[in-house]
């Protein structure tokens, strides 16, 4: 009886846990809207980057797949989020491509198409080649891999702060909403025994409070507050 109330108590608190990182992950959808305002009202995507934005479509597809049933039978809630974050990524590479140059449209569209056949090659694969144990296992890793390294890439953002002695480009509510989308699904991971959740999660917690701290330390010395988001991606 103990044992039943406690796996209640558990998986209640799991599915709570992923719930406030799917609100909080949408927090970090919204938060390029600014950006892409910016470049539909000036039609050009002066110099902001297309990659973060591509990097963040195939990690959230990656996560997608890895949170539905015939992947992984208890993580709905990672393919609900990376499902909704997946849609904002495609509207912004679209808006992107819609004014960017003519070489960068080809080179955009080119890196879409890549994108998009890797994620079929991965589903294929993990259907053809693994029975169910080993496809969580495949997908898992992938999934790890991604979030890892999505978590890791504000590094460059820290060393920019570092170097200007300013906050501009590291808006605060962005960072504090990565810290807490990170810290919610490692707590669902952790709810759900799934290592390929609380592991890169538990990462990007880590990283997410290394952001506030540098933030915290430079907001004193900044000019003016921050202007355009960084975009990153979730869970």
């Amino acid at each position: 009886m103990l044992i039943t109330g406690l796996s209640s108590v558990y998986a209640v608190c799991g599915d709570a846990a992923g719930v406030a990182g799917n609100a909080f992950a949408f927090v970090l959808f919204i938060s390029s809207i600014p950006t892409f305002r910016r470049i539909i009202i000036n039609r050009s995507t002066e110099q902001f980057s297309e990659l973060p934005y591509i990097y963040a479509l195939l990690s959230c597809l990656i996560c997608l797949w890895y949170g539905l049933p015939f992947v992984s039978p208890d993580s709905i809630l990672v393919a609900t989020v990376n499902s909704i974050g997946a849609v904002f990524q495609l509207i912004y590479i679209s808006i992107f491509i819609a004014y960017a140059d003519n070489h960068k449209k080809l080179k955009l569209s080119a890196m879409l198409i890549a994108v998009l056949a890797l994620f079929v090659v991965i589903v294929f694969v993990s259907i053809k080649l693994f029975d169910p144990y080993d496809r969580q296992l495949f997908v898992g890793y992938l999934s790890v891999a991604s979030l890892t390294s999505m978590f890791a890439s504000p590094l460059f953002v820290i060393n920019l702060v570092i170097k200007t002695r300013s906050v501009e480009y590291m808006p605060f509510y962005l960072s504090l909403s990565t810290l807490l989308m990170s810290f919610s699904f490692f707590g669902y991971g952790m709810f759900k025994y799934d290592p390929f959740l609380y592991v890169p999660n538990g990462i990007g917690t880590i990283l997410g409070l290394v952001q506030l701290a540098v933030y915290s330390y430079y907001s004193s010395t900044s000019a003016e507050d921050s202007r355009e988001p960084f975009i990153q991606s979730y869970a």
